[in-house]
């Protein structure tokens, strides 16, 4: 027979995937208008916005499960790790939204060739990443989830040798300060999707682990 906190926890599962599937398209949005040079800041602070209200829906429900039903470790595990997961979500969008602002202030990066080797390669294992982590929260697949801690160690690699080029670059200031930021957006959203990955191996398996 399902508990009536059952129920709500369905609710909040739902809540919480929904959120996902519109952080992924906040991503996608966001570096496709950046790398081919299309202003997505409108598009993007609308589903910024609509992610942080998600996010604060998410919180109010985990809180009115926990007061209605008293619920059991196992059950206040699953309802925190949601409440933690929700918020990187509501990070992807606002990240989002920076990449598409500091374009449309600076410059993108079909004009600026320098490093854009490097940004693209960031911009591919990040898309990954993003992608990883919705589908195996989705999936509550805890082996998918740790995956990420592999390719978030290549996303590192790849921002600290941008940092290098930096050093020896002729490019216009505007470019270097705009591929700068979105670099370190990106690293941030890689950063965050590794956090995604822990709350859902928490989640599944009860283990706590560091996948930075």
């Amino acid at each position: 027979m399902h508990r009536l906190l059952d129920v709500g926890l369905e609710q909040l599962t739902a809540m919480v995937y929904r959120m996902g599937e519109v952080a992924e398209k906040a991503i996608n949005i966001s570096i496709r208008g950046y790398v081919d040079g299309r202003d997505t800041t409108d598009s993007e602070l609308e589903i910024s916005e609509v992610l942080a209200s998600m996010s604060v829906d998410v919180e109010n429900k985990a809180f009115e499960l926990i007061a209605k039903y008293q619920p059991v470790a196992s059950d206040l595990r699953i309802i925190n790790s949601y409440m933690k997961i929700a918020y990187d979500f509501e990070r992807y969008g606002r990240y989002a939204w920076d990449i598409s602002f500091t374009h449309k202030k600076l410059t993108g990066l079909e004009k600026c060739t320098d490093g854009a080797d490097s940004i693209e390669n960031l911009v591919e294992k990040v898309s990954e990443m993003v992608g990883k982590s919705v589908q195996a929260l989705k999936d509550h697949d805890a082996e998918l989830a740790k995956t990420l801690a592999s390719t978030e160690k290549e996303v590192d690699e790849l921002y600290f040798e941008y940092l290098d080029q930096l050093a020896s670059t002729t490019a216009p200031n505007r470019c270097v300060m705009c591929n700068l930021l979105v670099s370190r957006f990106l690293e941030r959203i890689a950063d965050h999707t590794t956090y995604v990955g822990e709350s859902i191996v928490y989640i599944v398996t009860g283990e706590k682990l560091s996948l930075r």
